[in-house]
């Protein structure tokens, strides 16, 4: 109803889904012996309205003491709960109470985001060398912050000569200008992607010809930050669009409003 992304659906039905899950395990001990798939199919507005504020709360702290989540995470899963609730109340009416109003999320700690610095990164695209797409994917990632699913998802007909078309969250497009580096780096890989007989229009394709996963890019990027004699737990394919981000404001005068528009933020807090 929204227009959310695919994504966020998929997140908040997972969410929704463990919170029923834990609920039926706390209330029937008969669950806890099951490891079988549990089944939810069931749960009516009668079982819905017997959950109390007390079962929300316990929810979030078994999720907290059982996986060790951060705060971020944690408030993230209050969210699906707080909007199906208010779903139920003001669109379906079938309750008359919503109680997860009063849900009080985590405090979240303010950090400044990790990032690799000039030198690190040269020392990351250099490692990518032996390898004409990978160095793109690379090149892209440190030129243009986009995030995963978005360089996944790009295909030949959003590069367009200086600029780069993407689909952000939300649906939303942005362009971003390509640098020299940038354009070299695809135009390199696309004269090799010609000859590898693609049966998709992604811009990033395997051997086989098929579009590049979001783990796949994520595997070779790990590898890759290793290779370099930079630390996996502390890099991952997010930090490099942080980098991006950081690099641009501090080297390339790129100031915030702009960036924030690279960046595809609809806040400038968190550009900030």
């Amino acid at each position: 109803m929204k227009g959310r992304s695919e994504n966020t659906i998929e997140e908040y039905h997972n969410d929704l889904v463990m919170f029923f899950r834990f609920i039926l395990k706390n209330r029937y001990p008969e669950y806890n012996h099951e490891k079988r798939y549990i089944d939810i199919s069931n749960i009516d507005i009668e079982f819905i309205n017997s959950i109390s504020i007390h079962d929300m709360y316990c929810f979030i702290a078994s999720s907290d003491q059982e996986k060790k989540l951060s705060p971020s995470t944690r408030a993230r899963r209050i969210v699906p709960i707080r909007q199906f609730w208010k779903y139920l109340k003001t669109k379906a009416h079938f309750i008359d109470n919503n109680m997860a109003e009063e849900l009080e999320t985590p405090k979240i700690p303010k950090r400044i985001p990790k990032y690799l610095n000039l030198e690190d990164s040269i020392r990351l695209l250099i490692k990518c060398e032996d390898s004409i797409r990978n160095h793109c994917i690379l090149t892209v990632f440190l030129n243009c912050a986009l995030r995963l699913s978005e360089l996944t998802n790009i295909d030949i007909d959003q590069v367009n000569g200086e600029t780069l078309s993407v689909i952000g969250k939300g649906n939303k497009e942005r362009r971003i200008f390509l640098t020299p580096t940038t354009k070299k780096a695809i135009s390199d890989w696309l004269e090799i992607r010609k000859i590898m007989n693609p049966v998709c229009d992604a811009l990033f394709i395997t051997k086989d010809g098929t579009r590049l996963t979001q783990r796949a890019i994520q595997d070779m990027v790990k590898k890759r930050i290793k290779t370099a004699g930079l630390d996996v737990k502390k890099i991952s394919t997010h930090k490099l669009r942080h980098t991006a981000a950081t690099l641009m404001y501090k080297y390339g005068k790129v100031d915030i409003r702009s960036l924030q528009q690279i960046l595809g933020h609809e806040s400038i807090a968190t550009t900030e």
